[in-house]
């Protein structure tokens, strides 16, 4: 199978695909989209970006055809040995798994935009970019041709193709570092000023550990291609031999905050390599590209891929003490702050990825298979260690899963799973397994006993916010105006019937205005203290008036882990054998 990429109008964003099938022996042929993409677990539709579509023989003779669902076309193809589909792909999203074209670039994912044929998903494909002569192309793939100015490549099936996105551009800046005699490429899109020194070094860290702890690479050379936008932005999607990283502000990428950002999903989609990538649940092994891959596994494939986004950086050196904590401590606040831990377990959270995992949702239903499951990572890794007498880790249990299935070609169940985890840490993990991943949960008990064994604490207190601590509001500003944006089960402002996305006008007659942070809400609340507060409050376009009786350090808490300043000899050693790594 051979696709040909070309496009004549960039600022069109229009792509034109040429998918050429030979050997064609049946009288009707379907050609199918795929409608999600791996690494996102709900349905995408991507035909709704094709224009026109069309078939024709070898010759150049039209062919009949007729839609048979939403991305699926059935082709007349008696009498004929080569298919020939036409169409074009309106690719004008830029994310870390959208499909792109302007003046400047061609960004693909080949999942969004491929058509194949499903019997034949595992032949070889050829792919073929017609591009700008001064175009470089990063891609995982390997090139077809050894001439330089031929943009051709080979993919051993379409699994292959799909897992390959790529940025062809004039404008690509790169840099390269090796090891353990593999090639790592770093590949920068868009107005950035990349430091080259400072990037090798904290890559060369995290890369070398991982290649290290994992002891086999299912990749001979990786690819991480960035695409920096010039506004505020963070996704990351994982691929076997590359990733892709979307981030901005482009000015900001190299410090602070942003640069933090850069290292952690980096880190994070690299482990994905291994884990979902490779080390794939018995429902996704192979991938159906037609429909819904439902698994209870998403804290294995996103839960314990966060835990180790973070904490590899911390083991490698690249994070400090007070950097990993600060990344842990921001899932810790939001499995605080999310009631849905009473309401749906992670397992079942991960079943419905796939309903609505990636918006908010209705208040208070799920919990987060990246937060939730990297808490669950975190405690799983001391549950094994603590049994063990520190003899095995979670990293055992990745290890296995991968050496065990992942090479030989099998997917792992859920009770493949905790099996594993029982093996190394030679204990029963019923109580987490039960309790705590397939039913719904507050992780307080089980954090603080992970916390204890590595000598740290959880601490909670009451959040610094008065609205927070003493209403039970949090808000954000929209439009300079306080939206209520979390309302605290039983709380002041929930029996007072203060909902979600109510707008919060005035306090004690004082106006609710834009502060530079958000809005000026929370001061006016705190500096009327603790006597009754009287909100104007509309819901819609209708306002009404609402007392509230303030009930201090009540509601939202901040949630913490910190290492005791006490801590006894066997937690040094426990929290010195969990935050290093020797190989």
């Amino acid at each position: 199978m051979k696709y040909i990429i070309s496009y004549q109008k960039p600022h069109t964003h229009f792509i034109d695909i040429e998918f050429i099938a030979d050997n064609i022996k049946q009288d009707e042929v379907l050609i199918q989209l795929p409608s999600w993409r791996p690494g996102r677990y709900e349905l995408g539709n991507f035909a709704k970006n094709v224009q026109k579509w069309a078939a024709f023989d070898g010759k150049g003779n039209a062919l009949s055809f007729q839609k048979t669902t939403k991305d699926c076309w059935k082709v007349q193809t008696k009498g004929i040995l080569s298919l020939h589909i036409k169409y074009n792909y309106y690719a004008v999203d830029l994310n870390a798994g959208s499909t792109y074209l302007d003046s400047s670039q061609l960004y693909m994912n080949p999942i969004n935009c491929c058509v194949y044929i499903p019997e034949r998903i595992n032949e070889p494909c050829e792919l073929d970019l017609k591009l700008p002569e001064d175009y470089k192309v990063a891609i995982g793939l390997k090139s077809f041709t050894s001439v330089s100015n031929k943009k051709q490549f080979i993919a051993k099936d379409f699994h292959e193709l799909a897992d390959s996105p790529f940025i062809a551009s004039n404008t690509l800046q790169h840099t390269k570092i090796v090891c353990n005699d593999i090639a790592f490429n770093l590949w920068f899109q868009g107005e950035c000023k990349p430091n080259w020194e400072k990037l090798s070094t904290d890559f060369s860290k995290f890369c070398l550990h991982q290649l290290e702890s994992m002891k086999h690479a299912p990749f001979e050379e990786y690819h991480f291609l960035f695409q920096i936008l010039p506004t505020r932005f963070y996704h990351g999607v994982e691929h076997t031999t590359s990733t892709v990283i979307a981030l901005g502000p482009g000015y900001n990428l190299m410090k602070g905050d942003l640069y933090e950002d850069l290292l952690g999903v980096s880190c994070h989609e690299l482990y994905h390599a291994w884990n979902i990538k490779t080390i794939r649940p018995v429902e996704m092994h192979p991938y159906n590209y037609t429909k819904e891959n439902y698994s209870k596994l998403g804290y294995v494939c996103e839960g314990v891929t966060t835990y180790y986004g973070d904490y590899l950086l911390l083991r490698s050196g690249v994070y400090n003490e007070e950097q990993y904590f600060k990344a842990l401590n921001e899932r810790l606040q939001k499995h605080f702050d999310n009631f849905g831990r009473y309401n749906l377990s992670v397992a079942d959270s991960s079943f419905d990825t796939w309903l609505d995992g990636y918006v908010p949702g209705i208040p208070n239903r799920k919990t987060s298979i990246y937060d939730e499951g990297s808490l669950l990572a975190f405690c799983t890794d001391i549950f094994i260690r603590k049994n063990s007498n520190n003899k095995n880790t979670l990293d055992d249990v990745m290890r296995f899963l991968y050496t065990e299935f992942a090479l030989k070609n099998k997917g792992y169940s859920d009770t493949d799973y905790k099996g594993v985890v029982e093996h190394f840490a030679n204990s029963s993990f019923d109580t987490i397994y039960n309790i705590y991943i397939n039913k719904a949960a507050d992780y307080t008990s089980i954090l603080n006993e992970a916390a204890e064994y590595i000598g740290c604490e959880l601490v909670v207190n009451p959040s610094w916010r008065f609205a927070e601590h003493a209403l039970g509001i949090k808000t954000n500003e929209v439009g300079g105006i306080a939206k209520v944006l979390a309302v605290y089960p039983n709380s002041v402002a929930d029996i007072a019937g203060i909902a979600v996305n109510d707008d919060i006008i005035s306090i004690n007659n004082m106006q609710v205005k834009p502060d530079g942070s958000g809005t000026n809400f929370s001061e006016w609340c705190s500096y009327f203290g603790n006597v009754p507060l009287t909100l104007t409050v509309f819901t819609g376009s209708v306002g009404r008036e609402v007392t509230l009786i303030p009930k201090t350090n009540s509601f939202y808490k901040i949630a913490t882990i910190q290492k005791l300043t006490t801590a006894s000899k066997n937690q040094v050693t426990n929290y010195i054998k969990w935050s290093t790594y020797n190989i």
